[in-house]
């Protein structure tokens, strides 16, 4: 087990039990079930892709740093300043990538599997389509490449992003105070709720995957000072069927559409 699978479960762990603990939304039933089927999508996006895209994503690291072609590369910095700007530049571009997928039609089909989770806790961090995995393991070769960032960076980036949004897709009570603080400089789970809406001008807001300044550099922040009124979800597949791991498969094909065109 990788040192990132082992710390993802095992935060994963702490915070469903945090959850049960001190919920946001009190009284949720089929929890263990529910929580099961996201993970068994995470599992089998492990199983098709984690292997094959880690060879591909450190061969080309390494072949971007072989030949000193990047961003950082151009400049003598120390390396805590380094880390410090690629770890930013990277979650810029994970911010935009974000937005693509609400954006570009043939990307939202895939990422909705996420969205149309209508009870969201800490396993729906891992509620991602196959398909979307594989755009985004592809799609983000080249950011490596222009940025210059190492496979270590990398390591570190993904560790610190999974417990961001495992915590802030976690249905844990934080007080207001707190995630007020918080979220000056990380998206914390209040934002991110709102991201989870039902409503669509909701929706198509707060992208940012760790820091929450890009949503207020780019004015797609977007606050609601009552999160329990928020209802998860999309307005279109809200049956059952859609909640389990055929269900979440099937999801991108139901009205599938080739044609590409960015949705207003």
């Amino acid at each position: 087990m990788s040192l990132k699978t082992y710390f993802s479960f095992s935060a994963l762990l702490v915070i469903f039990l945090l959850e049960t603990i001190f919920p946001h939304f009190k009284g949720r039933k089929n929890r263990v079930p529910h929580g099961a089927y996201n993970i068994c999508l995470s599992l089998l996006n492990s199983l098709l892709f984690a292997f094959f895209f880690s060879v591909v994503t450190l061969n080309v690291m390494q072949w971007s740093l072989n030949r000193h072609i990047g961003l950082i590369y151009h400049f003598s910095l120390p390396e805590p300043l380094e880390l410090i700007i690629v770890f930013i530049m990277f979650d810029m571009w994970m911010y935009f990538w974000h937005r693509i997928n609400h954006r570009v039609s043939l990307f939202w089909l895939f990422h909705r599997v996420h969205h149309t989770d209508r009870e969201m806790d800490v396993t729906t961090a891992n509620r991602f389509h196959p398909i979307e995995i594989m755009f985004s393991s592809l799609i983000r070769l080249p950011v490596f490449v222009f940025i210059g960032m190492s496979a270590a960076q990398f390591v570190l980036y993904e560790i610190v992003l999974i417990l961001v949004i495992q915590i802030h897709h976690s249905n844990i009570a934080l007080p207001e105070k707190v995630d007020r603080i918080f979220r000056v400089l990380l998206v914390t789970p209040s934002m991110h709720r709102v991201h989870h809406s039902v409503e669509w001008s909701e929706t198509n807001s707060n992208f940012a995957s760790i820091f929450s300044f890009w949503d207020r550099i780019w004015r797609t922040f977007r606050y609601r000072k009552n999160t329990l009124t928020i209802r998860y979800g999309l307005k279109i597949l809200q049956e059952k069927k859609w909640q389990n791991l055929m269900g979440m498969l099937l999801t991108p094909f139901k009205n599938f559409s080739f044609k590409i065109y960015v949705l207003k």
